[in-house]
């Protein structure tokens, strides 16, 4: 370790604790732990955040402003409806992080009110999506939806090919609807 280091912030905090979350679920979001895994002591951790019930807080809005960055910056408007139903996946991001923030929402209030928003303004926008293909059932928009989430939680979710090539059908099969 250097002898010199620029001082963590709490966006250092967050990232940590989303990565930690990742990979071994809500019981490593501990000040000691995050901060092992920081390489500091807990009392970085404390001079950002009053407690681990204020760091979770943050941590589940964090993730919500990512994820609605996300959606914000894949969103191109201005593409053809057809291009931005192929690029659905890409308003998702990280799937180890979305599946793992939303096993962890299940008993977390922030964080299921995080993903709840989080799913509001995802659907809002693939609902537009579909209405620009003339597929106004809103429940086709749950449904792909559904199916973009759930790809994260099946074996092999890890594998971009697998999941590319069944967004590819799933967009295929739209794509024919609007046809028929």
């Amino acid at each position: 370790m250097s002898a010199h280091r620029s001082r963590l912030g709490p966006e250092d905090w967050l990232t940590a604790g989303l990565a930690a979350l990742t990979e071994s679920g809500p019981d490593a979001l501990k000040a000691e732990r995050l901060a092992r895994a920081l390489g500091t002591t807990k009392g970085s951790f404390y001079w950002h955040f009053k407690d681990i019930d204020a760091f979770r807080t943050q941590l589940a809005r964090h993730w919500q402003a990512g994820a609605e960055t996300m959606l914000r910056q894949s969103a191109n408007l201005a593409a053809p409806a057809a291009e931005r139903l192929r690029n659905l996946a890409a308003i998702i991001g990280d799937g180890a992080s979305e599946a793992s923030v939303r096993a962890w929402a299940r008993f977390d209030d922030d964080a299921a009110a995080a993903v709840e928003q989080v799913d509001e303004a995802r659907l809002a926008h693939i609902v537009a999506v579909l209405d620009a293909l003339g597929l106004t059932n809103p429940e086709f928009a749950r449904i792909v939806y559904a199916a973009h989430i759930g790809m994260l939680t099946l074996p092999g979710a890890d594998s971009d090919a697998m999941n590319d090539s069944a967004r590819s059908t799933l967009t295929a099969a739209l794509l024919a609807l609007q046809d028929a």
